[in-house]
């Protein structure tokens, strides 16, 4: 069955693109792009790639041989993905097909029938912290979701990671490697997170499915997704597949490419390909996880439901259940969003103290961090609504205690760095991290008396109060007034 094509995903010039533009064309409007002139100066531009353009797969065995990864068998279905192969990367390499740009290849098999494998989600940051490969692009600097894991874990219970080691749980940066013919069944990415994709060498070909789209590749039931949109599609089963209308694209090498949170998307390469990939969020796709957790919540305690009456805590075990299944669960989101609150107020009581008469310079990142507390707020309210964490008595978090952890400072002085960087405003030439410890004690003062948390309530309280008492010492023609008066306002978003 031949698919619709409605379009291609559109190519930028990164110079021709601010912060700003990138925000409000893609990020806000949820749209994908390809983005260029953003790897200039990467070594793994170099380091990775021969003459030729092709993957120096002896420089990885030297380096990188002993490291443990996973490895897509992409002949081998496994339930809604591909089968997974643990191995060495010298031992991938070993079974690289030879000469496969020059070759067919099909989905299944090389050239001397073995099997055709894709190595996924290699840690390779974590693993090499010394060896800088590439530096993050500033469109993609505002990512919460590995900032976080570079100080905290999503889930501290060990049964939701209990076949995975320290570093398989650490972040969401990864490092691909696939011969020709190498492919991802069509998906949407974990938590509903953005991505982005570069192509260090290689040619790959995306399939993409917006969201308003996305119940068509749904059987009746919504339960499974179509694997394979290339294959012979049963539209007994999937009787909406053939009314999709797919965008396309073919990156080439030295493009990014960014997709946005929910569209369904599958992969080729076309070429021998190498790319950096990152899951992440932040403020404006928060409303898409929380979504994803509630909806995948709603699933997990249906598919336990029959055994409800003889469960001492049926409710603990749809948790542990959605933390297995999802990556985290109702309790882990909150806390996330609560530290990254109080992340947002340490900043904005950091331009306060520092900038007593702030000057234009600085408003757009209190604006930027105004805007945070509005989304993550928002959030909250919701988790309200539906009665998140409402059966739980117990103490969820004690907010002076993460503030007196040296995580949280590190989660802090990292934002800091993000949000000048994304800003371009100048370094500091004080301390920055002894600055935000004094503003932390500002801080600690004005919750001491909320900062006992039991309920997604008692966060909005303490927020609101922060914020109060942050506006009561600003007169009225103080710039960061407006935007704190925001963040409270009712009808915000």
């Amino acid at each position: 069955m031949g698919l619709r094509i409605g379009g291609e995903i559109g190519k930028v010039n990164s110079d021709e693109l601010s912060y700003n533009d990138f925000v409000e064309r893609y990020l806000l409007k949820n749209q994908p792009v390809v983005l260029r002139g953003l790897m200039d100066g990467w070594t793994a531009s170099k380091d990775w790639v021969t003459h030729t353009g092709q993957p120096d797969l002896k420089f990885f065995s030297s380096h990188f041989g002993k490291s443990i990864v996973q490895v897509a068998d992409c002949g081998t279905r496994d339930f809604t993905d591909q089968k997974r192969i643990e191995m060495s990367v010298a031992e991938f390499i070993d079974h690289w097909p030879k000469d496969s740009v020059n070759k067919h290849v099909d989905a299944t098999t090389n050239e001397h029938g073995k099997q055709l494998l894709y190595l996924k989600d290699w840690h390779f940051v974590k693993e090499y912290p010394e060896y800088l490969a590439y530096t993050t692009p500033p469109f993609f600097h505002d990512d919460w979701l590995n900032l976080y894991l570079d100080n905290y874990s999503m889930h501290n219970e060990p049964d939701a990671c209990q076949e995975k080691n320290e570093i398989s749980c650490s972040d969401y940066r990864f490092v691909y490697m696939g011969a020709k013919g190498t492919w991802t069944p069509l998906h949407a990415d974990v938590f509903r997170s953005y991505s982005w994709s570069a192509n260090v060498c290689g040619k790959k070909k995306w399939l993409f499915l917006p969201p308003s789209q996305c119940h068509l590749v749904f059987d009746r039931n919504t339960k499974n997704s179509v694997y394979n949109i290339f294959e012979d599609v049963n539209e007994a089963k999937f009787p909406g597949f053939k009314k999709a209308v797919w965008l396309e694209c073919i990156q080439e090498q030295g493009e990014i490419i960014f997709v946005p949170s929910g569209w369904y998307h599958q992969v080729h390469n076309l070429e021998d390909t190498i790319s950096i990939n990152h899951n992440w969020f932040n403020a404006y796709n928060l409303s898409w996880v929380w979504d994803l957790l509630l909806k995948d919540y709603n699933e997990a305690k249906e598919y336990i439901e029959d055994i409800r009456d003889i469960c001492d805590d049926f409710e603990g075990l749809c948790q542990r259940n959605l933390a297995i299944n999802t990556g985290m669960n109702f309790s882990d989101f909150f806390i996330f969003i609560a530290c990254f609150s109080f992340a947002n107020l340490v900043q904005l009581y950091h331009l306060h103290r520092v900038y007593e008469n702030p000057s234009r310079c600085i408003l757009p990142r209190a604006e930027h961090l105004a805007l945070n507390l509005v989304y993550a707020r928002k959030i909250v309210l919701k988790m309200i609504t539906v009665g998140a964490l409402a059966g739980n008595h117990a103490l969820l978090l004690d907010l002076r205690k993460i503030m007196d952890d040296s995580k949280f400072l590190e989660l802090c002085s990292g934002l800091d760095r993000t949000y000048r960087g994304i800003h371009k405003e100048q370094q500091p030439n004080y301390d920055i991290k002894k600055t935000l410890m004094d503003n932390l004690g500002d801080l600690n003062l004005i919750v001491k008396s909320c900062s006992q948390v039991y309920a997604p309530e008692d966060l909005v309280s303490c927020i609101d109060s922060a914020l109060r008492k942050l506006s009561s010492s600003f007169n009225r023609e103080h710039p960061l007034l407006l935007e704190l008066d925001e963040v409270r306002s009712p009808d915000a978003l």
